[in-house]
């Protein structure tokens, strides 16, 4: 059996540190609808973020 995860939307915002605790009661919530949701720095700017929504 074989995993999927389809990436829905992708954002890049200013960072801030309680974005994680928005991400966390995000995929707590709403893991039973098959969603995840990411946050990772940037990889070329430190001060912005990167939420991404995924299907799982």
């Amino acid at each position: 059996m074989e995993n999927k995860v389809e990436t829905l939307s992708t954002v890049r915002i200013q960072k801030s540190d309680d974005l994680y605790k928005i991400v966390d009661t995000l995929n707590r919530t709403l893991k039973d609808k098959n969603l995840m949701f990411g946050l990772a720095l940037d990889d070329e700017d430190n001060e912005t973020a990167v939420f991404t929504i995924y299907r799982t």
